[in-house]
């Protein structure tokens, strides 16, 4: 009769205690994961979305203002290629009509230069001729190597045409990288900021609204511009400003920029109908018929420096270190720019932004 026998309890060791360890920690994650689902991640206030969104419309105008930069460099080496293709086409055509002349001269040359000179003159019954028509061929032979160091020149100069061409291609090539990378970082910048947004209740919405017309100043300058807008003022009633400015295309641009207030914030436009920061400045005195440079980094250097306690209406007031911003100064410590995407073209304090500087270009 067989014997029951107790079995024997072994330790686990080798590969069955590091199946036995894996599976316990699988087991208490699982445990920690279920208890920690009823702790979702909490919702950011109303302040700390408007910071963010602040924080990304900076950065969105930053890349703006360096795409603006690259398209204007692009622009120009696009005309250029294009000058320099309608130059080359011109010299190529000058170089084949020079070729098919000096075609036509060598087969006349062909044709009559079988004969030794020396035995068409034993041979011909009239010397006195012979030897007029043998002066009138050396001067067509001088003519002729005159046309064929011509001909050697525009190769030349029609090579060195098709070489710059080339390069200013090349050129343009790395501007359009420039644009595609710029625009990129703007638009990612613009749709984090509009998913932030979104997130926001219709009340959050509406509180961030008023938290943003309180930073532009007071509701009441705001709906006054506007009203402006909608009511125009008689011509011989000058914007608000015009008057104190130190001369005609100083007035000129301040009073386009007032004729500008309430339009949208679109990045890279120039109006009229939407601007960004250096886009409203840029038109405010393309109006007046002074050409300003596309960028915030370049405007600043159009004109004369002035300290903030000489400003006068018309001069280009720049914010932050980086020069990233520009508004058109119009007096009493105000000034109108093109705030960012939430807000449109408006009248706003100098004391809004950093102040880095002011520049009088009229």
């Amino acid at each position: 009769m067989a014997q029951h026998r107790k079995p024997k309890h072994r330790s686990l060791s080798g590969h069955t205690a590091r199946t036995a360890a894996t599976l316990a920690l699988a087991s208490a994650a699982t445990v920690t994961a279920f208890e920690g689902t009823g702790h979702a991640e909490p919702r950011p206030t109303t302040g700390e979305v408007k910071a963010k969104v602040d924080k990304l419309y900076r950065e969105a105008e930053i890349a703006t203002e360096k795409y603006n930069g690259a398209k204007e460099k692009a622009d120009r080496a696009e005309s250029a290629l294009r000058d320099l293709r309608d130059e080359a086409a011109r010299r190529t055509e000058r170089l084949n009509s020079a070729r098919r002349s000096l075609g036509s001269l060598a087969t006349a040359q062909y044709r009559s230069g079988g004969v030794d000179p020396s035995v068409q003159l034993a041979l011909s019954t009239d010397p006195d001729a012979f030897l007029d028509r043998a002066s009138r061929a050396d001067r067509v032979g001088r003519r002729h190597a005159a046309e064929i160091a011509g001909v050697r020149r525009q190769v030349r100069e029609l090579d060195q045409l098709r070489t710059e061409a080339d390069d200013t291609l090349q050129d343009l090539k790395s501007r359009q990288a420039d644009l595609r990378k710029h625009k990129k970082t703007v638009t990612g910048k613009l749709g984090e900021a509009r998913r932030l947004l979104a997130r926001l209740t219709a009340e959050e919405r509406a509180r961030l609204a008023a938290a943003e017309r309180e930073d532009g100043g007071e509701d009441e300058r705001e709906d006054r511009g506007r009203a402006s807008r909608a009511a125009p003022r008689p011509a011989a009633a000058p914007a608000p400003g015009a008057t104190k400015a130190p001369n005609a295309r100083a007035a000129q641009a301040v009073s386009y920029a007032y004729k500008a207030l309430g339009s949208p914030y679109v990045w890279g436009a120039t109006g009229p109908d939407a601007f960004d920061c250096s886009g409203l400045t840029q038109a405010a005195y393309r109006s007046a018929g002074v050409s300003l440079p596309r960028t915030t980094y370049a405007q600043i250097d159009a004109g004369r420096r002035v300290p903030r306690s000489e400003l006068q209406p018309g001069d280009l007031v720049f914010f932050y270190s980086g020069i990233s911003h520009v508004g058109l100064y119009v007096g009493d410590g105000q000034m109108i720019h093109a705030p960012n995407p939430s807000a449109p073209v408006r009248l706003a304090p100098l004391d809004e932004m950093p102040f880095a500087g002011a520049t009088r270009v009229a």
